[in-house]
């Protein structure tokens, strides 16, 4: 594997947190999903709506892999883009899927991590590299980061996590704290949260004894309950507003027949989702508030994922 610094951009081929996730559970919902009506409604909007390809993944390999069923590693971004505003990722997740082990990961990585932008030659927070170069700034970010390989992503705007809890008809979710934020107060315990009130128990940091951790995990319960209640609804009476949803929100570098793939034969890694936090120590530089994550955890992280990548 080349050097974070001295990776290249890789070959540009025609190729939830929570779009890929979402669109799994359109196409694994039962018999209900392959109404032909159906069917072509996921078809047309993944293809024509939400289809962006990457210069950074060489989506040829990441079709060997998929043929050989090898685990795979997905980037994940919650982007907060407003009218004229390109908008910074405030989630940056590596997804990877285990489909031997029946297994599943997800690495988040600290918004506010310093690091390299692969493409600028500059130091700068790594949400920023969104706003730089979009998704494919992204990837190659993330990629020489952690010196590994990204063999998807999928990007979803954070108000169309509003949208998609809404799509489903509300979630649950485990609170292990008291707070409010944007004018909702979430107790401790078991919550049922729709659409406004789950985008504003994911934004809240300020009042989180751990900060952006605390917040990453919030982003992982909201992933999972959405997961959770997808799997249990009639698929075909949800399947416009969802597909609205991302048609209006969300991009990756798949096409309808990849999730079909990864659908057939990576849905059972979510029956044993493993959970990581990236850490590190916070520091300013010139007034700026960055996260410094040492050399060592960024080798214990790039060793949990190849872990996974290995089977």
């Amino acid at each position: 594997m080349q050097s974070r610094k001295v990776r290249y951009r890789r070959k540009r081929k025609n190729v939830w947190l929570l779009a890929t996730l979402a669109v799994f559970l359109l196409i694994a919902g039962g018999s209900a999903a392959y109404l032909y009506s159906i069917y072509n409604n996921v078809k047309s909007t993944v293809d024509e709506d939400i289809h962006r390809d990457v210069d950074g993944i060489d989506i040829d390999q990441t079709q060997e892999k998929v043929n050989k069923q090898n685990p795979i590693n997905i980037l994940l971004l919650g982007v907060d883009e407003r009218e004229k505003d390109t908008g910074r990722a405030d989630t940056m997740i590596v997804l990877s899927l285990d489909p031997e082990n029946d297994r599943m990961q997800m690495v988040s990585i600290p918004r506010d991590t310093r690091t390299e932008i692969a493409g600028k030659g500059i130091v700068d927070k790594i949400n920023h590299s969104y706003a730089y170069g979009g998704s494919d700034m992204s990837v190659q970010t993330v990629e020489n980061f952690l010196d590994v390989d990204l063999d998807y992503y999928v990007k979803m705007n954070m108000d169309g996590l509003s949208q998609m809890v809404d799509a489903v008809g509300g979630i649950e979710v485990e609170n292990d704290q008291a707070f409010s934020q944007g004018g909702h107060d979430f107790d401790k315990g078991t919550l049922q949260l729709e659409g406004e009130e789950a985008l504003a128990y994911v934004r809240m940091k300020k009042n989180d004894p751990q900060g952006d951790a605390g917040r990453n995990d919030r982003q992982r319960d909201v992933i999972q309950g959405t997961i959770n209640k997808g799997e249990n609804i009639n698929i075909a009476n949800n399947i416009d507003e969802m597909m609205n949803v991302l048609g209006n929100n969300a991009a990756t570098n798949m096409k309808f027949k990849d999730i079909k793939n990864l659908v057939k034969n990576y849905r059972s890694s979510r029956h044993d989702i493993h959970t990581y936090q990236m850490k590190g120590e916070d520091t300013y530089i010139n007034d700026i508030y960055y996260m410094n994550i040492p050399e060592s955890e960024i080798q214990n992280t790039r060793e949990k994922i190849i872990e996974y990548s290995k089977g």
